[in-house]
């Protein structure tokens, strides 16, 4: 892989929990380098480490050991006030369950995190992005409304706002559509889509064949070691059956 196209790369990433005895090991020296702009896919069984490698890349969780960098700045060894904000300026998070603050409206929670990300842009500017989100995908009619007033769908539309607000370089996603139907699932992931469409670095955790299908590459994890990798191009609406077949295959002969 070219190193110029690297947005997000990790090196021997190690972690390892010592609560327990012996200690359980749960990544196991993880290489992985995600392209700019690309639209990576974690897969493998329960207990495989697939959410550990996610919050270990995003600084959410420290690693035993091993590097992470993004955009070639190395983050593992930032203090906790440095990662934070790389984090909140350069990292977009949505995950299965939404949290949002019950005591403000759609369009506030959305704005809170864009007003800390940029406070030198003004709240203005901020308010104008946050618009301009709820009205791409779609929920500009619920601004005002209460979080207990839209549906699980609608949620994670919100979510996936607030996570760009602040115009990061990589969304995190994990488990996106784990707690909705059908519907709402392919309602979600349409909105991922537009998002990947327009140039943003997304990794995202799934144990969905159906939802994965949308990503460019799916790697799969055993044991905290990923094991394998696959490219599948692209996503077009009109292959998606071909493309979960060949899924799914490809993850039987892993044992999924």
């Amino acid at each position: 892989m070219d190193e110029a196209t690297v947005s997000l790369e990790s090196r021997e990433l190690s972690k390892t929990y010592f609560s327990s005895e012996p200690p359980t090991e749960v990544l196991r020296g993880i290489d992985l380098s995600v392209r700019a702009g690309e639209f990576l896919v974690v897969m493998g069984a329960s207990g495989s480490g697939k959410s550990t490698l996610l919050y270990s890349i995003s600084g959410m969780d420290r690693p035993t050991g091993g590097n992470v960098t993004l955009e070639g700045r190395e983050l593992t060894s930032l203090g906790d006030a440095e990662m934070s904000t790389v984090r909140l300026t350069r990292m977009g998070f949505v995950f299965q369950q939404p949290h949002f603050l019950s005591n403000l409206d759609v369009r506030d929670n959305i704005l809170l995190p864009a007003l800390r990300a940029a406070p030198k842009k003004g709240r203005e500017a901020a308010v104008s992005r946050v618009d301009a989100l709820m009205e791409r995908f779609g929920i500009a009619h619920l601004k005002k409304h209460g979080i207990t007033q839209v549906s699980g769908g609608q949620l994670q539309r919100a979510s996936i706002c607030r996570a760009l607000a602040g115009e990061p370089s990589v969304l995190f996603a994990d488990e996106p559509t784990g707690a909705l139907n059908s519907s709402m699932s392919t309602e979600v992931m349409d909105a991922f889509t537009d998002v990947h469409r327009g140039g943003t670095t997304i990794v995202m955790v799934t144990h969905d064949p159906g939802v994965a299908v949308r990503g460019d590459r799916v790697i799969y994890l055993r044991d905290g070691v990923l094991v394998d990798a696959r490219e599948i191009g692209a996503w077009e609406p009109g292959t998606a059956q071909r493309r979960e077949d060949d899924l799914l295959a490809w993850l039987r002969d892993l044992g999924f």
